[in-house]
């Protein structure tokens, strides 16, 4: 599903970030899929460090040990795959145990300043689609496109209720109430809190199919993207 149909002068970074429960990792892929770039999910960086501190059985607040991890392990989350140090954890980092200790390590400002510079690398160049909460607003301020999801709470923890990767069997109310307080702990936290950058398009994907919600991104791209080439 591509409606570019022009080629841009240069590769472009987009940047595509929103709360839990928005659409960004079903709308990055495809956005990376129709352009012909990698996707990156910047937040399964932030899931594999806290796996592996889980497995080390360090406390997730201890931050020395925790950044060590972070700037010595081989972390690798292209090609719809996540590993860490060659250990495929695809699956092992979409549960609710990872979830809650993704959030932990992702509020320690030395590990988002070690993998933030990691993003940044793989970025460099251009011609890629990242995905997370800190894109456009830390990662990439210079990124080509801006791109915000959001959906209603409601909408969020039904999808989120709904995806066994993430929740398993769940209330979507027990889903509501997590989702709240993640999305209390990421726009307050210190280090790179989640908001939108000024100059992104927002898109609210309430109600709305994937397939809507590809078009109205890619047709933002292609405007974006001529003025940025």
């Amino acid at each position: 599903m591509c409606v570019i149909d022009y080629v841009a002068v240069r590769p472009l970074i987009i940047a595509i970030d929103g709360p839990s429960g928005a659409g960004k990792g079903t709308v990055a892929r495809a956005i990376a899929d129709a352009l012909g770039y990698p996707h990156v999910d910047s937040g399964a960086m932030y899931r594999a460090v806290g796996w592996k501190a889980q497995q080390l059985g360090l406390a997730l607040d201890d931050e020395r040990a925790v950044i060590e991890i972070a700037a010595t392990s081989r972390i690798d989350v292209s090609a719809g795959r996540a590993t860490i140090d060659g250990v495929d954890v695809t699956r092992a980092i979409r549960t609710p145990e990872i979830d809650r200790a993704a959030t932990a390590v992702a509020r320690l400002p030395g590990v988002r300043a070690v993998l933030v510079e990691r993003q940044r690398q793989m970025g460099d160049g251009g011609g890629i689609v990242m995905e997370g909460r800190d894109i456009g607003t830390v990662v990439f301020p210079q990124a080509d496109v801006k791109i915000y999801l959001d959906a209603s709470p409601e909408e969020r923890a039904r999808r989120r209720a709904a995806d066994p990767a993430h929740s398993g069997p769940a209330a979507v109310a027990d889903v509501a109430t997590a989702l709240t307080a993640r999305d209390e702990i990421d726009r307050t936290r210190t280090a790179s809190p989640l908001y939108a950058a000024p100059d992104a398009a927002i898109v609210d994907t309430t109600n709305k199919s994937v397939d809507e919600v590809v078009r109205e991104v890619l047709t933002i791209v292609e405007k974006r993207g001529r003025v940025a080439g």
